[in-house]
């Protein structure tokens, strides 16, 4: 049995609030997550005690800084059940973390006439900075595509995935259909083939159980504010042997070993690639995230969204007039739900939600190519976390009915 998890809410005071005086849900996750009052108070005590810059002083709270700032990093690598700390690198989120692999890896490792492999459900982030390093390196991009199901199409990609592949670099869950890949298998495909794997786990890592070494990936990436934490911190896990073998991602302070006038050396891992000041509280705060859904258990977590799912996705498939994307079998369906209400644009229908109290997104939400596959321009997105509860579903449910009946009727 999943613990009951409305306990939960009094950690979040911005969901006790009303919104155009309808009580707020919050259905806008996959964007960003609300903090507890476990992580703000994190980032006040820093500010508060302990400022003071890392690894550069010896006075008190430079060290008491830097000891919470290890310290995160070591509750990164329990949390993702990474081999050690020196492949944990801190960035400012999923964004940062794929643009330092492409930059770096993929300048140096793919030449003209190697293979990229990603998905067509690919979020921006992981599709444009491997478009571009194709366009540089006169290299071929390639694209898994879905099956009829809104799911990754294993089919395709063993035929997508040759020796001539270089880099595969799949979402781990999807931010529009609420879809899991199999990352595992894919990373066996890529792996058989001489190419590594990439998993962006930003829509995963909040929401799942994550194992980096059960999964078999070379890299991983996912950003701390969908996860509770502060924004502007991320996270890059990578094997030691490429993080290694990489260039830095960035020059300046803090990444350097030694500087001469003519040529400088590079620090240890993970600093080589964390240059000048880094967000340190932002890593204290990801840290206080961690603990926080450590306390709950990620397998909780997941059983607890997965219970919403099952009781709200065949309610809103069956509702006349509602169109919902992605897999429809709630069993094989993340928290994040697309849909569009038909002959009504998506932004009208949050705009409407809205005035109910309920926050959705609206929008291509990042994946334009997604979009276009779908043959929509644009699709609605509720997206629910652990603090949300039956009744978020409920309201979701009576306002889209609601809108329905307004923009047919032109009156609730």
């Amino acid at each position: 049995m999943v613990s009951n998890f409305e306990k939960h809410r009094a950690d979040f005071p911005i969901l006790d609030q009303q919104v155009n005086d309808e009580r707020l849900v919050y259905l806008d996750n996959a964007a960003t997550a609300q903090r507890p009052n476990q992580v703000v108070n994190a980032l006040v005590h820093f500010y508060q005690h302990d400022n003071a810059n890392v690894h550069r002083g010896v006075h008190t709270l430079a060290e008491r800084a830097t000891t919470q700032y290890e310290a995160a990093r070591a509750k990164v690598q329990a949390f993702i059940n990474a081999p050690k700390t020196d492949e944990i690198v801190f960035t400012k989120g999923t964004t940062d973390s794929l643009n330092l692999i492409a930059s770096t890896y993929g300048e140096a490792n793919i030449q003209a006439g190697d293979e990229i492999v990603i998905s067509i459900m690919e979020h921006h982030s992981n599709l444009i900075p491997w478009q571009q390093l194709a366009l540089k390196k006169h290299a071929t991009l390639k694209y898994i595509e879905l099956t009829p199901t809104g799911e990754l199409d294993l089919t395709d990609a063993k035929q997508k995935i040759t020796p001539k592949t270089k880099i595969v670099s799949v979402t781990h869950a999807s931010n529009v259909l609420g879809t899991v890949n199999p990352i595992k298998k894919l990373a066996q495909l890529a792996h058989a083939n001489g190419a590594i794997m990439i998993a962006d786990g930003a829509q995963a890592a909040p929401h799942m159980p994550v194992d980096v070494q059960a999964l078999d990936v070379d890299f991983y990436a996912f950003s701390g504010h969908k996860m509770m934490g502060p924004t502007g911190i991320g996270v890059l896990y990578g094997r030691e042997a490429l993080l290694q073998a990489m260039p830095p991602y960035q020059y300046g302070g803090e990444m350097i070993g030694f500087v001469h006038r003519d040529n400088s050396t590079w620090a240890e891992l993970p600093w080589k690639f964390e240059a000048g000041t880094q967000n340190i509280a932002g890593a204290i705060g990801l840290g206080a995230a961690i603990d926080y859904l450590n306390a709950i258990g990620m397998a909780q977590v997941q059983a607890h969204e997965q219970q919403l799912v099952d009781y709200l996705l065949p309610k809103l498939i069956a509702m006349p007039g509602v169109t919902v994307y992605g897999p429809q079998d709630p069993q094989r369906h993340t928290g994040v739900i697309a849909f569009n209400i038909d002959g009504l644009h998506p932004h009208d229908a949050a705009t409407a939600l809205d005035m109910e109290g309920v926050a959705v997104r609206a929008g291509h939400h990042c994946a334009q190519p997604l979009m276009e596959a779908l043959g929509v321009v644009a699709t609605a997105r509720a997206s629910f976390y652990l603090y949300n509860t039956q009744a978020d579903a409920d309201q979701l449910l009576t306002s889209l009915q609601a809108t329905k009946e307004f923009f047919k009727h032109g009156t609730v």
